[in-house]
């Protein structure tokens, strides 16, 4: 495809000249790597380049939508947004991306909708931020984006669709887009583009139809690969093969750690939560590091079969402390068997997953002295963390940086020490070694700020554990250190907060409480801080297979972890 000329066979023969457009490359934090043809970046494999969604309300804050006219050469006869494309390498809109993306804007909307340069040109555009997404549309054609998106109000506004752009066009209100979103009533069998969903998703779910208190993000919100027609965000393809490589491997190396313990009762509740799944994303992080920054072996198999034991251990006993009755859809140890069959259990998985190392042929004294010192550690800052953890329930006040602090111990740490013995064991430099530390720091913060969230927003059969159980326990995570530092009533909230148990009507109160008070939101935008971060840190190891892993790993934190 040196020329692109059987890519564009068949295709009508405006849109095919519009693929010599030239498009702005950027890299995953927005920052511009140069230009390629409309055509290159979206065929095949494509290229990451930057894009822009417009929406545009009515004085009634209807949205104005269009479906793509069957003549597009990129998803043909979707539902989208006000409008969609992309700056290009051209005076005025490859320099500043955001006023970049505005220009581009106004110099499309004439050629899309038919209105004059003039209104155009008097349009305001709000920017509310950035996010990265890539979809397919089918084994030829994907979009492979960094989407800017803009918002703009008009009074009212003439509307002369070009048909090769739009087949139709409508202005919708809320009723009619949780219709859209939800694919219901006569959305079902519509397609929607993705780009939509996921804009509709992160910036104005929540808010609309109250646009004056739309938060704005900082950086760009990565959501990775998406699916067609689905808000569902999935993981890349290459570390779903690898997850599913590596994974029968290194279960297989749990199994036979653990058949060291030839008590039967006590093996099966050391056993007992591996047999609920998960992606044993723990486990095989260490290889996936040592493969991105040098060359993996066997030592890293076991180096995380020992840390995935010890999370196993950490959750059996969180268990028993927080006493939550489901883990991963199963009982949890506790209640399949005791409270004190359950302790031991922990207690002899922590033993076992030193003694692998020890035993390990393929980790070298010297490392080995790391290893143990790091995991020691590891160890340590979760058991600090979650005892802070425990003592934040008992305070009046528990601050943002506080809470930042106990799960960097409770829970990054972890993630932490996977990147960093990782690196070490495939002989990294110090200071990329360093740099895995900080990547799997921030990955953590990103996860459990998310895990917080699916929490309040999930339901008890996705997550394998009672949804909203942080309201209802207390939990100062970072939603709840909002909502009680703003001031504000939130009765329902306060009524079920802490109150051990309450009925679903008034959680779902509380939720929405959480919702309107942009707490919420608030834990959701430090979340994708830390996302932003975790990415920059990969930035050392420049780019190959294996660092792609990593970025989709890192994109895979927004999304429920097993």
């Amino acid at each position: 495809m040196a020329d692109g000329t059987n890519a564009l066979s068949g295709h009508d023969n405006s849109q095919a000249e519009m693929m010599a457009e030239s498009c702005i490359l950027v890299d995953h934090n927005d920052k511009m790597m140069g230009a390629a043809s409309k055509l290159v970046c979206h065929n095949g494999e494509g290229l990451l380049h930057r894009a822009f969604s417009v929406l545009i309300f009515d004085s009634e804050n209807r949205l104005l939508i269009q479906q793509r006219s069957s003549e597009k050469i990129t998803f043909p006869g979707i539902w989208a947004n006000s409008c969609c494309s992309h700056p290009l390498d051209i005076e005025g809109e490859n320099d500043d991306p955001v006023q970049g993306c505005i220009n581009a804007a106004r110099r499309k909307l004439p050629q899309e909708l038919g209105i004059s340069k003039e209104r155009a040109d008097s349009l305001v555009f709000v920017h509310l931020g950035a996010f990265q997404y890539k979809c397919r549309w089918n084994d030829e054609w994907l979009e492979n984006e960094v989407d800017h998106v803009l918002i703009t109000k008009v009074d009212s506004l003439d509307i002369n669709p070009n048909e090769n752009e739009i087949s139709s066009y409508m202005w919708v209100d809320s009723e009619e887009i949780s219709d859209i979103m939800e694919g219901s009533g006569k959305w079902e069998d519509e397609l929607v583009a993705p780009w939509f969903r996921l804009l509709w998703m992160e910036f104005l779910e929540g808010d609309y139809p109250n646009l004056t208190g739309i938060n704005k993000r900082v950086g760009v919100v990565k959501f990775g690969e998406v699916d067609i027609g689905s808000v569902v965000i999935s993981p890349g393809s290459s570390l779903m093969a690898a997850l599913k490589e590596h994974r029968e491997t290194v279960e297989d190396e749990i199994l036979m750690s653990l058949s060291k313990i030839k008590q039967e009762r006590l093996h099966g509740a050391m056993t007992h939560l591996f047999t609920g799944g998960g992606k044993r994303l723990r486990a095989i992080l260490p290889k996936l590091v040592g493969d991105a920054v040098g060359q993996s072996n066997a030592g890293h198999t076991t180096l995380g079969a020992s840390i995935e034991i010890i999370h196993n251990f950490t959750l059996v006993h969180d268990d028993i402390m927080d006493q939550d009755p489901i883990r991963r859809g199963l009982d949890a140890v506790h209640v399949a068997y005791d409270d004190a069959t359950a302790i031991n259990a922990g207690d002899a998985m922590l033993a076992v997953a030193f003694e692998i190392l020890a035993e390990s042929d393929d980790i070298i004294s010297d490392d080995l002295v790391f290893l143990v010192k790091s995991i020691g550690e590891m160890v340590r800052r979760v058991a600090e963390g979650q005892m802070i953890d425990m003592e934040f329930e008992k305070r009046e006040h528990v601050s943002e940086d506080e809470y930042i602090e106990m799960i960097a111990g409770k829970t990054s740490a972890m993630f932490e020490t996977c990147a960093m013995t990782g690196a070490k064991l495939s002989g990294a430099t110090e200071q990329i070694v360093e740099s895995m530390a900080e990547w799997g720091l921030n990955m953590g913060l990103c996860f459990q700020l998310m895990d917080d969230l699916i929490d309040i927003t999930g339901d008890t059969e996705t997550l394998g554990k009672p949804a909203g159980s942080d309201i209802v326990q207390g939990k100062r995570t970072l939603i709840a250190i909002h909502a009680l530092g703003t001031g504000k009533e939130l009765p329902s909230f306060r009524e079920a907060y802490g109150s051990g148990e309450c009925e679903s009507e008034l959680l779902a109160k509380a939720v929405q409480e959480l919702h309107d008070n942009g707490s919420i939101q608030y834990a959701k935008d430090r979340a994708m801080f830390h996302h932003s971060k975790a990415h920059s840190c990969l930035d050392i190891l420049g780019d190959s297979d294996s660092v792609s892993i990593l970025r989709e790993m890192t994109d895979f934190q927004l999304i429920r972890i097993n």
